[in-house]
Order: structure tokens, then sequence, then C-alpha cells
């Protein structure tokens, strides 16, 4: 080993052992995290993950959802991996001069010579597009960063130091795959041109390695405290993505009596898999733009969020791995407000768009347990809610007495008429608050039983043994209160050996189907809309141009034909669960009617507004979310804009009414619609 080769060495192995030092910190502060609530099994489903893996990190599937942009990346990340092994090989020649993988054979090593050539040019080029993304497109989302740019330069440095020096060393060694480097040759040919001697490459060739491997070095130095940190954790973060598309908020042990906080009310108790999502983060700005809090002009950025708790972190980090509870900042100050808690609809438009899938929600979910548990913190309005839960089992100022009331004339059972007499039935009819009380919903309510029955279905419902699922109080962070009722419901459903549900209501869906089973409540659960698109496939219903009449049983008052239709996807079936195609199916099984998706549809429809608990709380900053929906619907000149949620037709009818169109565009149930069209 020569003197240069030892100098190498020693700061090969300084900026590695600092780089080896700075992820130490990093993986220290993750496990310090003292979060108590269980986030589900994150390495069950191996195969799965890796497959996960594999077409999300190696595929680059979640980044290429923004083609431009994805292709950009995708570009860059690609060359970073060939050039990596050719850096590998760099090093290596310096340490063992005259290393190379040429030993592995002329073919091989000719063909990773050709790609490492290929992807230096696509990387400028990637590169070229990043700079001009950045700082003449300027995207919102994106933002200003002086961190991106520097890593913008740091990275043209590599791939224009290894063009160069593999140029000078074909000119000190003309042997040296001149024919096949095609772009290194032709930056050769330049230089000829000044008439450089093999004497002169090989030295510029020296200067050009050193520059190459030192801010190869200094990138690597530089990760671990950069935007960059997600080269490190985005792969380990996907692979350890929660897995299904439903999700159940984390579940709290309130009886462990060693739990005396809940929530995250300081930077130290987040979970472990928040702090990787605060160190998987690119800072792309895709959650931001997709946010309908951000996008009305709510103090809520997703993207601002994630990084101000990782610079929260960050700040904290001595007290975090000392254990000095009492010197670490509360995570409610001057950047992360009330206001911007309480601003999320926790639609997961966020997650859905988020290419390292952090998992925004929980963040916002903790802080507001923290909020409401521990500080006795929330928007006034919600003291009248979490009373009205309480004392009445619904948001609303009821009376339980008057939850079945919506069933008059139907004579439908509850399940423990039909249990005193032995009657079986096919599906326990979870009603929900709002189609028990709401005027409005209470005609979904009766269309779906009328539909069912059309079907030959047998329903029972609960009656005034029914209560509010929970789901508006958990969202609101009123844990207590929600696991409260959870427990009572499903002890009703399990005494009465309830296993299969259908409910109207996509809040009550989710946390029915996918919260009650934590509380030892495991049902078969599906949405109407799912169900009435099984039931006209089957060929159960039939769908028809010709109204039938109107009777007291017959809800009426739906789709014409040559009627023109728009559909709202519901967050709690859409993005929650990943149901799209249910209530498509119905309006396009109706004949005679024009279907208009929306420019936001899908897994990028924007959100009605009132989820996360938001249908209960003063809209007092900004544009209403539910007014820019309705204009979105409005773009497709409706007649009809048809929903499948209740709290969606509360926000979408307010909408027209607040366009004053009113009896001009109608804001429709899918089991309206289907009970409105039968044969």
């Amino acid at each position: 080993m020569n003197i240069e080769s030892l100098v190498f060495l020693c700061i090969f192995l300084s900026a590695n052992a600092y780089f080896a030092y700075k992820v130490l910190i990093l993986f220290r502060l993750a496990k310090s995290s003292t979060g108590t609530a269980w986030s589900g099994n994150r390495l069950d489903h191996i195969p799965t993950r890796i497959q996960v893996f594999f077409t999300n990190v190696l595929g680059q599937k979640a980044v290429l959802q923004k083609k431009g942009a994805g292709l950009m990346h995708v570009a860059i990340f690609w060359g970073f991996l060939i050039i990596t092994v050719g850096t590998i090989e760099l090093f290596l020649y310096e340490i063992f001069p005259p290393f190379s993988f040429e030993f592995l054979g002329s073919d091989f090593y000719s063909v990773f010579v050709v790609l490492q050539d290929s992807f230096t040019v696509l990387v400028l080029l990637g590169l070229s597009y990043a700079f001009y993304r950045r700082h003449i497109i300027r995207p919102a989302g994106l933002g200003k960063s002086y961190d991106a740019d520097i890593i913008i330069v740091a990275i043209t440095g590599l791939m224009v130091t290894l063009l160069g020096m593999n140029a000078f060393r074909m000119i000190a060694d003309p042997k040296w795959f001149d024919s096949l480097m095609w772009a290194s040759s032709f930056f050769k040919k330049g230089l000829e041109s000044l008439v450089v001697s093999p004497e002169i490459g090989d030295s510029f060739f020296k200067v050009f390695r050193w520059a190459h491997l030192t801010i190869v070095l200094g990138f690597l130095v530089y990760i671990p405290s950069s935007k960059h940190l997600h080269i490190l954790a985005a792969a380990p973060n996907t692979f350890l993505k929660h897995l299904p598309v439903s999700k159940p908020m984390r579940t709290i042990n309130l009886e462990n009596e060693n739990n005396t906080n809940f929530g995250m009310g300081k930077i130290s108790e987040l979970s472990w898999k928040d702090a990787l999502d605060l160190y998987a983060c690119t800072e792309c700005g895709r959650c931001q733009d997709a946010c309908p809090a951000y996008n009305t002009q709510k103090p809520l950025s997703p993207k601002a969020l994630v990084l101000d708790l990782k610079d929260l972190l960050m700040d904290n980090k001595k007290a975090v791995l000392l254990g000095k509870q009492d010197e670490i900042f509360s995570v409610i100050g001057k950047k992360i407000t009330e206001d911007v808690i309480w601003a999320c609809t926790s639609c997961r438009a966020c997650e859905a768009a988020c290419p390292v899938f952090i998992e925004q929600t929980d963040k916002i979910y903790e802080s507001r347990r923290n909020l409401v548990l521990m500080e006795g913190k929330f928007p006034t309005e919600l003291q009248t809610v979490f009373k009205n839960i309480e004392n009445n089992f619904s948001p609303w100022a009821m009376s339980p007495e008057d939850r079945d009331k919506w069933a008059e004339g139907l004579e439908v059972k509850t399940v423990a008429q039909l249990a005193a007499s032995g009657e079986n039935y096919d599906y326990l009819f979870w009603v929900g608050c709002a189609g028990s009380y709401d005027d409005r919903n209470k005609k979904v309510s009766r269309a779906l039983v009328y539909s069912l029955r059309k079907a030959g279905l047998k329903i029972a419902i609960l009656g005034k043994e029914e209560k509010c699922t929970g789901d508006p109080a958990r969202r609101m962070g009123n844990e207590y209160l929600a696991q409260t009722l959870i427990k009572e419901n499903v002890n009703t459903l399990n005494n009465y050996k309830v296993t299969k549900v259908v409910t109207a209501c996509p809040h009550c869906f989710n946390a029915i189907k996918n919260e009650w089973k934590h509380f030892g409540g495991d049902y078969e659960v599906i949405h109407h809309s799912q169900l009435l698109a099984t039931l006209i496939e089957e060929g159960k219903l039939r769908l028809t141009k010709e109204q039938p009449e109107q009777s007291q049983e017959h809800p009426g008052g739906a789709t014409k034909s040559k009627e023109k239709i728009t559909y709202h996807d519901s967050c709690y079936i859409g993005r929650w669960n990943g149901e799209y195609a249910a209530p498509r199916k119905i309006i396009n099984s109706i004949p005679g009617v024009e279907f208009a998706e929306m420019d936001q549809s899908g897994p990028s429809s924007m959100c009605c507004g009132a989820g996360g608990g938001r249908m209960w709380m003063e809209e007092k900053i900004g544009t209403r979310v539910n007014i820019k929906r309705t204009e979105q619907a409005l773009e497709k000149n409706p007649s009809v804009i048809a929903a499948n949620c209740p709290f969606c037709m509360t926000m979408l009818t307010d909408g027209i009414k607040a366009k004053e169109l009113t009896g001009k565009v109608k804001v429709l149930d899918i089991a309206e619609m289907v009970a409105s069209n039968m044969q």
C-alpha cells in the first residue's frame, strides 16, 4: 500500500466512522421514543413486504404517481445505484491499486461500463429538470430549500467528475474501453483537441478521481443531517408500511395502570415508527398538494407538520437520549399550533400521495388524544358533542328512545325480537346516528331497507340498543368515551351472536370492520354500496328507466333517464378501505343516465370536509372545504351528485344551498338511486 492509498484509507475510515456515529444517534432517537399506542405488527407477511419493497423502492411505483417528477427521480435513483457500484470499484482501486471488476469477465464489465456512462448522462438530465422544476416551475408543495440546491450541486459534481475521470483515463490509457464509453469518449475528444498528452491525462485522471471520491465521502457525511436522509430511511419505511389499505386508529390500553400519559404531548412520545416516518420524508410536497385543509387556507400542511416534528426531535435529541423528560419541548408550540392539529379532516389524502408511505394522520390523532385526555383542550363546540355522546349515545341531542322511529311503517324487526321468536336474518343493519336521527338521511335508511327486501334479504336492527360506534369521539381525541361505546356495542352484538353487518355509513363501516376487532368484535362487515352492487350483478335487483309509483314504503325521489350524474368518493370507503368500484357499478347500471367523473376522483378525490370530527366543528379559517368540493362537482354540470355517506350528503347539500342551486342539482345516496329505479 503506497502513501496515497494510506492517506485515502484514513479519510475513508474517518468519513464512515462519522457517518456511522450520526446514524447511531438517529437509531437511538427512534428507539428512545416512548409512544405507547399499538401501531400494528410491522414484520408480518414478509413475502408481501418484500414485494412491496421491490415494487416501490426499486420499481419506484409510488414515486411514478407523478410522471414528470417521477421519471426524474427514477433516472437519478437508478443512476445512483449503478454509479455506486462503480464508486465501490474506485474505493477498492484507491486502497488496493490496481483493483478492477474486470476480473468478473470482460463481457460483464463491458455492459457495466456502458450502463455507468449512460446513467451518468441520465442523472445529469434528471438534475437539470430538478433544477428547472425547483427554480422555474416552482410548484407550491415543493417549496424552497437550500439543502436541496446543495444536493443538486453535489450530485452534479459527482457526475461531472466521473465523466472527466473516465475521459482522462482513456487519454492516459487508450485501450481502456474507449469504444464503449460513448459519453466519456465524447468528453475525451474535446480534451484531445487541446492536445492533452497521456502523461497530463494520467495526472488529471487522479485529480478527477480524488475530486469524485471526496464528493462521495462528503455526501456520505452530509446525508444524516440533510433532506437526503430519506436515502437511508425510505426503503425500511416502505418495507415496514401498514400493509392493508384499511387501517385502524392505534389502540391505547386504558386499563394498563402503568400508562400515565396518553397521546403525544412531547416529541419524545412519538412511536419508533413515527420517528422513522420523519426520517423518510423526501420533502416532495405531494401530501401538501393533496391536503383539503391546506388547499382551503387552513394552517395545516402535512409536509410542514412532518418537518416541524423532525426539527423538534433534532432540537431535543440530547434530552431525549438522556431521558430528561422535563427538558423536552411540547409538540404544541409556535409552529405546530392547536389550529394545525384540529384542521385535519382525516381523509388520508396525504398518506395516499406520499411516495414513502408516511402516516401523517397517526401523529395528528396522537396529538389530539393528548390535548383532550391530558390537557382538556379542544374546540369549544366539541364540549356539547361529547356530552351528547355520553348522555344520548349520539353526537346529536336526540333521545335514545327515538333511535328506531325512522323505521315506522316498515315493519323492520329488532335482533331481540327475532331472537325471541327463533327467526333468522341475513344482515344486521347498523343504521348509525345520522341514519337514525337526521331527517335527510332517514330517507337513505328507508331506501336501503326497501331495496334489500326487493332482493329477498331479511334484515334486523338493534333499535334502541344501538349506540354511536365511538368513531366521532375517537377521532376527536376522546379515547375514554370512544372505548366505552365500542365495548358496550361489541358486548351487545356478541350477546346476539351477530356475524354479518351492513351499514350505509362509511364511518360506522370503518369502525366496526377495522377497529372493533381489537375489542373482541370480529364481524363480516359490508357497506351498502358493496352489497347493492353485488345484488345488481347477481340479478337480484334489476334497474329500469321507468319510475315506480310512490308509496309510504317506497322512498322515491331519485334519478330519471337522461340525467347527468357525478359521484363523490367518501374518504372512509375510498382511501380508508380501498372501495371505488362498487358505487360506480351501481351508477353505470342505471339505464339512460350519463356518468361524468370528477377531475379529482378515486384515490385523488377531495374530502367533503366532515371527517375527523370536523362535522361538528366550526370552519372559521379560509374557504369551507365542502364549498370547494361542491364547486368541483358542479364543473361537470350534473343534475345529480351521488354520494354514499351521510356526512358527505350533508356537506354537499349545504354546498348546493350555498350556491343557490337547491332544486336544480340533487344530492342523492346510492341507495336512493337504486330504490327509485328498480323494476
